[in-house]
């Protein structure tokens, strides 16, 4: 039986998952806060499994092709004095003759939002409240007039709307990290070459990477602390506590925390983790950053988007039963989820680098669609 699913959230696994259910034969409608699709937003890796999901989306070349290239890292202490330098592997990304693909994220939601031409989009507009039957879901928006549905997925990232609605409050699933972490793009004053420069004094610090062949930085800025309270939709205070931090550098901080003041897409939130015993509610499930945020110190949340998108269809197309598709949905991505977020808790201060680079790799193949589907 085919249904009409309600996707809260339209970046990487909303818009993959509208896909998918297209290609089941399902009717998605995608709802985004946005007025528009979000631009923005660092580089991300696709590998492993993710990379065979974004093959099978006939995607793979074309990512490859807007892929980010880089030839090394290096560890600098709060003066500037290199530390560590390597062409063999990067923090952020792991052995770097592997076959991951290290893309911008708006780049890659670009190509899979050209996939879901004919898809329904409502921009500007968020749920207000969830309303489950025993033959479907009304949903009351913000802004626009009831709909009914047979499904509601959010994908609507760490601090999720549908989540709250459907499941309770943020504070009963997250779980703060000790860290924040701001982002925000520069041209390439510095004239790095497809390079990283890692920076800390043991709590705080950041990097700065290259992008887009070398024509943009991607520059982050962290500090350690128990959760704050702050105003999400303030970005000039999160400025302002990022620069209250991030102090006692040498080097080219200073210049950053100028150059922060002054960005137009600059991001900020907290480092956490999403923990749940359950990932559906009734008709309501949740996918990607929703269900199971693994933290960006963890380097796998887009691939774990990317997966669970392609599995919640793939169940939902052998059955039309949604309890039973979502039970088996989370059968199989709950591993694989739980793997790649112990991945954050590599203390990357202790830890050597290899080794760091060393366990990322070996989590990407846990999961091995062609071996379940086949």
């Amino acid at each position: 039986m085919k249904k009409t699913v309600l996707i809260s959230g339209s970046s990487v696994a909303g818009t993959a998952l509208a896909y998918w259910l297209r290609e089941q034969g399902h009717t998605p409608v995608v709802l985004e806060r946005a007025p528009a699709q979000r631009r923005g937003g660092q580089a991300v890796d696709v590998r492993g499994a993710a990379l065979t999901v974004l093959r099978r989306m006939g995607l793979e070349a074309e990512a490859r092709a807007l892929a980010n290239h880089c030839d090394g890292m290096s560890v600098v202490d709060p003066a500037g004095n290199e530390l560590f330098r390597s062409e063999e592997f990067a923090l952020s990304s792991g052995s770097l003759d592997s076959d991951d693909i290290e893309i911008l994220r708006e780049d890659l939601v670009d190509l899979m939002h050209a996939k879901n031409d004919g898809v329904e989009h409502l921009y500007g507009d968020s749920i207000a409240a969830i309303h489950q039957e025993d033959d479907g879901v009304t949903v009351e928006f913000e802004h626009a007039a009831p709909r009914r549905f047979d499904l509601v997925a959010g994908a609507d990232g760490l601090h999720s709307n549908t989540r709250r609605l459907a499941f309770g409050p943020e504070q009963d699933y997250i779980n703060h990290l000790g860290t924040y972490l701001s982002v925000f793009s520069e041209e390439n004053y510095l004239g790095l070459d497809r390079w990283q420069t890692w920076f800390n004094d043991g709590v705080n610090g950041g990097v700065v990477m290259t992008v887009r062949d070398n024509a943009e930085l991607r520059i982050f800025l962290g500090f350690a602390s128990e959760p704050i309270e702050y105003d999400h939709r303030d970005t000039a205070a999160q400025k302002r506590l990022v620069a209250e931090r991030v102090t006692g550098f040498g080097w080219e901080v200073p210049t950053f925390i100028e150059r922060m003041m002054k960005a137009e897409d600059f991001y900020f939130d907290s480092m956490a983790q999403i923990r749940m015993d359950a990932w559906s509610a009734g008709r309501v499930v949740l996918v990607g950053d929703a269900a199971h945020c693994a933290a960006p110190l963890s380097g796998q949340g887009t691939s774990l988007a990317l997966v669970g998108a392609y599995v919640l269809a793939d169940e939902l197309g052998r059955t039309g039963d949604h309890a039973l598709a979502f039970a088996r949905y989370e059968t199989r991505m709950r591993p694989f989820a739980e793997a790649n977020q112990e991945l954050a808790f590599i203390d990357r201060q202790t830890v050597d680098p290899e080794e760091s680079a060393r366990r990322t790799d070996a989590v990407k193949d846990l999961i091995d669609l062609d071996a379940e589907i086949d």
